[in-house]
């Protein structure tokens, strides 16, 4: 994302000022009947007192005044209890009182009844919880995103987000998974709304009419509501950056078309990254690592997968496209089940698997939409054919542990996938454009690639750094840079000896939009370019040093000593 705060103006219908009376209406429409019971029951009451005749201490009738009844029926009606007034009552007003307490008990049991009742209602919770999560929404004073769903990716992504420091806001039309929100526990206040994202004005309520909201991420399972999510805020608030999830092709299109940023699918990635497997095991061990969350440990490199004949079981759809991956790869592949052309159902059935299919392949792929399914698929497969190469789609993160007792040799989770990429969106929008390039790249390159980033950080996932030349970011190079005289090894270098590198390896050079992957230490840097580096967080901070004072730059680049005071500068007669 190019921008945290979107300049666009929101046509998202503002619905806020409206919500929050939807409690009070409720309070009111519900209590009506009884608080005009007990209104009634204190009239009638009152007025009963003033007209029941009491004496004197000298025996001399006397009638007690309106206020006098009004407020002894107060204090007794409460429970308080001040005692007769201004009189001891005679015994027709002590009837009379007796009754009025009575009525005043019912009125009251009635009363109370009445608001628990109230607060256990689904819809007056509701409206409290919205009107709390509208509150909260308002005064966020800081970037943030927009979760529709809250699932196995998104609560993911969303604990990913917390430790980086990223607020967000959660949509979904689940009671259960919005308190999961709460019970989640993040650093953060992650308000979480109640309601269906395909309403316009939920979506408007979630925050996407928000100054400070920098984008949607639509990852729910539907792709109808992603869909609507990101036609809704693509027609409405164009501009705001939105990623969602599809597993349909033609919806990713229509997704695109009403200006979707990102559009992620998991079953396309699942063949992607056999692709990658089968093009460059190193580059696939670079990729995996380079969107895993910091400090992750370098996966071990996979073997090369077998070549030969290959068997694909999967459901219509993808079946079919999971076959066309591995094909232009030069793989032989025969596809089996829902997915053949042939084939009347979408489904696997149980008499698409035999022994003719598997015998003499090399690798099986169980790729349904149903965990079990693929199970029964890698038993029944493994019985047939003992030395298959199992590979499987793994759709529930908790069946890891049935998928590993099953011998899978390389099993993918779309949850997985998706919160990787979306996590390299959102952190770092030019790691998206090292990603696809590395596949291309070869395996030496890649090897030399990784040997680099351990060497600079260690084997933990390396932290990733975006800088931008400018002024704000950068001012103390901006001297060098506009003379065209500043290389990327010179803004490397140590500022404690020049001669030495800092352990930093820079990922991406953009300019005008156009990224260069692993540029060149003799590249001439200009105002404005943005640098992807993997730094560690020692380097980061030396770095930091040189981008912000002129004295250490012109140390760096130039190897001149330069006070860094004004004053000592005029003293010693030093430029810069």
């Amino acid at each position: 994302m190019s921008s945290p705060v979107s300049s666009q103006t929101s046509n998202l219908p503002v619905v806020e000022t409206r919500r929050p009376s939807t409690g009070i209406l409720l309070v009111l429409r519900r209590m009506r009947t009884p608080i005009i019971v007990l209104i009634g029951i204190f009239a009638l009451s009152t007025v009963g007192l003033t007209l029941v005749p009491g004496e004197d201490p000298q025996g001399n009738p006397h009638r007690l005044s309106i206020f006098e009844a009004f407020y002894f029926m107060a204090y007794t009606a409460s429970t308080i209890g001040f005692g007769e007034l201004p009189y001891p009552f005679t015994p027709a007003q002590r009837l009379w009182v007796t009754v009025s307490i009575f009525m005043a008990v019912t009125g009251w049991a009635y009363a109370i009844g009445s608001l628990l009742s109230l607060m256990q209602d689904r819809a007056f919770r509701a409206a409290l919880a919205r009107r709390h999560f509208v509150n909260k929404v308002r005064h966020l004073g800081e970037p943030f995103l927009v979760l529709v769903g809250y699932g196995n990716a998104t609560r993911s992504l969303a604990r990913s987000l917390d430790e980086m420091g990223r607020r967000f806001v959660v949509v979904d039309d689940d009671e259960e998974r919005i308190a999961g929100v709460e019970l989640d526990a993040y650093r953060a206040d992650s308000p979480a709304l109640l309601g269906n994202a395909r309403d316009t004005e939920v979506m408007a309520l979630a925050g996407a009419a928000h100054p400070r909201c920098e984008g949607v991420v639509a990852l729910t399972g539907d792709d109808d509501t992603n869909l609507d999510v990101a036609m809704t805020v693509g027609l409405l608030r164009p501009g705001l950056p939105v990623i969602a999830r599809t597993s349909s092709r033609d919806i990713a299109d229509r997704m695109e078309l009403f200006g979707a940023s990102e559009v992620v699918n998991p079953l396309d990635r699942f063949g992607d990254h056999l692709r990658i497997l089968l093009r460059s095991p190193a580059s696939y061990q670079l990729m995996v690592w380079l969107t895993s969350s910091p400090g992750s440990p370098l996966p071990p490199r996979r073997d090369p997968l077998p070549t030969g004949r290959w068997v694909v079981s999967g459901d219509g759809r993808f079946g079919r496209e999971l076959t066309e991956d591995l094909r232009a790869e030069g793989i032989e592949v025969d596809l089996v089940g829902g997915g053949h052309p042939d084939s009347t159902s979408d489904s696997v059935q149980a008499g698409d698997l035999d022994a003719e299919h598997l015998q003499g392949a090399v690798a099986f792929v169980a790729a349904t939409e149903s965990d079990m399914t693929n199970l029964w698929l890698l038993r029944t497969a493994q019985q047939m054919n003992p030395d298959l190469f199992l590979v499987a789609l793994q759709n529930r993160a908790s069946n890891a542990r049935l998928y590993e007792s099953a011998g899978v040799d390389f099993g993918m989770l779309p949850a997985e996938l998706i919160v990787h990429e979306v996590l390299a969106r959102l952190a770092n929008p030019e790691l998206m454009q090292f990603l696809p390039r590395v596949p291309h790249m070869g395996e030496e390159w890649s090897d030399a690639m990784v040997e680099r980033l351990v060497s600079a950080g260690g084997d933990g996932a390396p932290d990733l750094w975006r800088i931008v030349l400018d002024q704000r970011e950068a001012p103390g190079v901006q001297h060098w840079l506009s003379d065209g005289h500043l290389t990327l090894s010179d803004l490397l270098r140590d500022p404690h000896d020049r001669d030495h590198a800092l352990h930093i390896v820079p990922l991406v050079h953009v300019r005008d939009e156009e990224g260069t992957i692993a540029p060149e230490p003799e590249l001439l840097l200009e105002p404005g370019d943005v640098l992807l580096l993997a730094a560690p967080a020692s380097a980061r901070r030396t770095l930091a040093d040189t981008l912000a004072h002129p004295s250490t730059a012109a140390y760096v680049v130039e190897d001149r000593v330069v006070p860094s005071s004004w004053v000592w500068r005029k003293l010693t007669r030093t430029s810069l």
